[in-house]
């Protein structure tokens, strides 16, 4: 039975209450925190079901997380996974809250489940990572997805946020998956899966993409608006026809990616029922 992605026929839209300078923004990230016992997390890491988190997490904003996304389906063919930057932007927001560009940073960030189930993220996350963002006296929400699921989990999560009066914007790179959705405000990056937030060690992407995503914030003035990054991810985009492409893999090697994804789905299900 083929899976149906969420689709909203009505998109809400909060503006942003007051300047982007004064509002308290938090961060979303579908980012997983380092589990040591949870096998290889590393840059270059296999698919890792296994170091999945199934409830919102929250970490401290004054701190240097040591996040990671081998739990996800991110483009591992054209990502290194190396920068914590590309899907991750707290170092970048910090230095824009110093700056005056945005208001004090909100005391945490939260990480947002990826789950397939839709029901789950509206009926038990979207309601508590709304709970937590009120706690901590945020204006507004910045979403960061990185595998194509991510970005379905951050659709869902900007709406009812946006439903409940929380202005968000989407920094990520499936547009097809978020337009498809129906969001209230979505930066594009055209980069591979896993580099919403930046092109690796790129300090001036970091930059740009922020301030981007902060534009879009405060000038949207309707729903489903998306507004496209200038910055190019490589010269030519052959990069673009290999990230899930079947007809570019052997028979042999769909068998062991196939047998590698059933064994890694049944370590993440072993690691939902036992927590």
């Amino acid at each position: 039975k083929p899976y149906l992605w969420a689709r909203h026929e009505d998109v809400p839209f909060t503006p942003l209450p007051k300047p982007v300078s004064y509002c308290r923004i938090g961060l979303l990230t579908t980012a997983a925190p380092y589990q040591p016992n949870k096998g290889d997390q590393g840059p270059g890491a296999a698919y890792n079901g296994a170091a999945k988190f199934h409830r919102v997490y929250s970490m401290p904003t004054n701190k240097v997380p040591d996040l990671r996304i081998s739990h996800i389906a991110y483009d591992r063919d054209h990502s290194c996974a190396e920068d914590m930057n590309c899907w991750f932007p707290l170092a970048q927001m910090k230095q824009f809250s110093a700056a005056g560009v945005i208001g004090p940073l909100p005391p945490r960030f939260h990480g947002l489940p990826t789950n397939r189930s839709q029901r789950t993220t509206l009926t038990q996350d979207c309601p508590d990572v709304l709970a937590r963002l009120r706690r901590d006296g945020a204006d507004a929400a910045i979403i960061v997805p990185n595998c194509p699921v991510c970005h379905q989990t951050a659709g869902l999560t900007a709406c009812y946020l946006e439903r409940n009066g929380l202005p968000t914007v989407i920094m990520g790179c499936a547009k097809d998956i978020i337009e498809h959705v129906g969001v209230p405000r979505f930066l594009f990056s055209d980069f591979p899966l896993g580099n919403g937030a930046a092109r690796p060690h790129d300090p001036v992407s970091r930059e740009q993409t922020l301030r981007g995503a902060l534009t879009l914030l405060r000038e949207a003035t309707a729903p489903r608006t998306t507004v496209q990054s200038p910055l190019q991810w490589a010269d030519n985009e052959e990069w673009k026809r290999d990230y899930a492409n079947i007809e570019r893999l052997s028979a042999a090697e769909i068998a062991l990616r196939r047998r590698e994804f059933d064994a890694q789905k049944k370590a993440a299900k072993h690691q939902h029922t036992s927590e």
